[in-house]
């Protein structure tokens, strides 16, 4: 439909910066080539475009171009932009907004001197802002805004998506019976909320705003006490080499006033700003199953009362390679903390929340166990694999959130098939939740096994998803083996609900001691950098990186018959520290463990699986500390 055309022109604009950037050297210059180009987008805006997965009626009206930043990948580039838009009745009728004068902005509002002028002033609230401009008025766009310079439509289709499309008296009609019916509803959600602001926030501010006309009482006091001993969250400073991990753990509040001091459309009362990640190369059809996965599995524990956090990321596929992702606001990857922060998870959740005994840091830990026990099993009922500390977020709650499912169910990294274990629960994860011993690390498990039982009830319900999504796929999920029968063995159909619960115990202790992950964490650490708690203790001997080097380097031609285990086994003199690596390796017992699985099937073990190993396992340097 033509009237759909200027948002397709917007979104192909914003594919085509990201398969533009992957060609740039460095991180550093990526995310200045973004810059540019999103400032060239300006030209073109306001206009009727809006984005896809925010389901609330919106303009764009202007992109912060200097906030976007180009996100942690090897091979690709996928990008954060933040963008300014306005809520509005209807995206086709409603009238687009007019920017205010430059030079009202530029003394007090400019962003050349916008940091200066945010240290030498408190920024206004939110309500302060709104009930400013409670009568602004808004008009067409004027035709001065637009620039003739186009960057990335044909000459044709310049204007298409920077233009006001002309409604016709049916049209108008139409749109003004479909108006009314949102009207209410609208009004209401302009009135009660602002984007990214819950009503608990809302109540806590009144609150305090009116503390001195209320009676204090107890739990205020203790409140207080609690916010003196925590000593306020890290910022984490900018690195070239990672210049997303200071933009994303930024307060939202904070980004969102300090960009709308900066915006001409900062005065407008419905004035609002939302976040897109663009990622080319990634098939998201991937993601799009599992968000609808976690959907319904989400409603399934709300109905069946299991109190576990799952936090579903909006999709938008807008080819098999391209598409735009919701990203997770006030949160950061377990990588970025380590690497910013140089603590441990459980001394960065000390420094996050306060003291063990504060009620912010016991709040936060039950967070974290909810959310670790409702993506344990997300990850086992889908074989998530690639579970990284790259690909594993935690917010400014306490809520641990998995992101990036491209692999799962049958497909693995590389088809190594190497992350063998049910989920992934590290010793730095129950350390947060207190130890082995801990009323939270049991509090865990019980999570599991209720979560597990929902969704055994349930079992029908998601797997007509799986099984509608591989009907006439070609998905590399899908590509190997029976899927659905897989995944329906994993509701354990079969087991009394003792026997289940005697199996998470079984799940819970392979995935903590589990050997593929403590190896494919440090694999990602000497690979692409990604931070692990095994990178920490870095004291492999100068002999073991010597060897694996001289291996490397020697380029030696292993024959088709013999595996790279073997080979290193029957090479003990030259190479002892690969050849006890391989004997460690091809020594795991065959057995239906599901850990050994890999490795194994009906008691016998499965040599050529191994082979799967090959030379990437030469990068991992630490083998004698981490395996033997």
């Amino acid at each position: 439909a033509p009237k759909l055309a200027p948002v397709r022109e917007f979104m192909t604009a914003l594919i085509n910066i990201g398969k533009k950037l992957p060609h740039v050297p460095t991180k550093d210059k990526k995310t200045q080539n973004l810059i540019s180009e999103m400032k060239r987008m300006n030209m073109n805006l306001p206009a009727r475009v809006w984005i896809p997965f925010y389901r609330f009626s919106h303009h764009v009206v202007r992109i912060a171009y200097t906030e976007s930043t180009v996100l942690n990948s090897r091979d690709r580039a996928p990008y954060i932009v933040y963008i300014e838009i306005v809520l509005c009745d209807n995206v086709f009728a409603s009238p687009l907004p007019i920017k205010q004068n430059d030079s009202k902005l530029r003394s007090t509002r400019s962003e050349e001197n916008l940091t200066e002028h945010i240290n030498n002033h408190q920024p206004p609230s939110v309500s302060g802002v709104i009930g400013s401009y409670l009568n602004c008025e808004t008009q067409s766009l004027d035709s001065e805004l637009i620039d003739p310079y186009r960057s990335f439509t044909n000459s044709e289709d310049a204007d298409i998506w920077s233009t006001s499309d002309e409604v016709t008296a049916d049209d108008q009609q139409q749109l003004q019976t479909q108006s009314a019916s949102r009207r209410n509803g609208l009004i209401g959600y302009r009135s009660n909320h602002t984007l990214n602001i819950n009503p608990e926030t809302q109540s806590i501010r009144s609150t305090e705003s009116h503390l001195s006309q209320q009676e204090i009482m107890p739990f205020d006091i203790r409140k207080r006490l609690t916010e003196v001993q925590t000593t306020g969250p890290i910022l984490f400073d900018r690195d070239p080499d990672d210049p997303s991990a200071a933009t994303l753990k930024e307060p939202w509040d904070k980004k969102e006033q300090r960009i709308r001091q900066a915006s001409p459309y900062g005065h407008l009362r419905n004035w609002r700003l939302v976040a897109a990640i663009v990622k080319c190369g990634d098939d998201l059809r991937h993601e799009l199953l599992a968000y609808q996965f976690m959907v319904r599995l989400k409603e399934i524990w709300f109905i069946e009362h299991v109190p576990v956090f799952v936090r579903p990321i909006n999709i938008l596929v807008l080819s098999n390679n391209s598409g735009l992702i919701e990203p997770i606001l006030n949160a950061v990857s377990l990588h970025q903390i380590k690497k910013n922060s140089k603590l441990s998870l459980r001394n960065y959740f000390l420094r996050e929340f306060g003291t063990e005994r504060s009620e912010e840091y016991l709040t936060a830990v039950k967070n974290f166990v909810q959310s670790c026990a409702a993506y344990s099993i997300i990850c086992y009922l889908l074989q998530v694999k690639d579970r990284h500390n790259g690909n594993i977020l935690l917010d400014d709650e306490g809520h641990l959130i998995h992101i990036d499912f491209g692999y799962m169910l049958s497909a693995t990294p590389k088809n190594l098939g190497f992350e063998s274990s049910p989920f992934k629960i590290t010793q730095e994860f129950v350390d947060i939740m207190g130890g082995l011993q801990s009323d939270m690390y049991g509090y865990y498990k019980i999570l599991i096994l209720r979560a597990l039982i929902a969704a055994r009830k349930h079992m029908d319900k998601l797997m007509s998803i799986v099984e509608i999504m591989q009907h006439g796929s070609q998905l590399n999920c899908f590509s190997k083996g029976n899927v659905t029968l897989g995944l329906r063995e994993r509701f354990h159909l079969n087991m009394t609900d003792e026997q289940l619960e005697f199996n998470v115990e079984k799940m819970v202790e392979s995935s903590l001691n589990s050997l593929t992950t403590r190896v494919y964490d440090t694999f990602q650490y000497y690979t692409n950098g990604i931070k692990c708690a095994l990178a920490s203790h870095d004291d492999s001997s100068e002999d073991d990186e010597d060897e694996i080097e001289r291996y490397a380097k020697a380029k030696l031609v292993i024959s088709n018959e013999e595996s790279v285990l073997q080979w290193w086994k029957k090479r003990s003199i030259n190479y002892p520290t690969l050849s006890v690596l391989a004997r460690s390796l091809l020594g795991i017992p065959a057995s239906s463990c599901t850990s050994e699985r890999i490795f194994s099937a009906t008691g016998r073990i499965l040599e050529q699986r191994r082979q799967n190993l090959g030379d990437d396992i030469l990068f991992i340097r630490n083998f004698k500390k981490i395996l033997l």
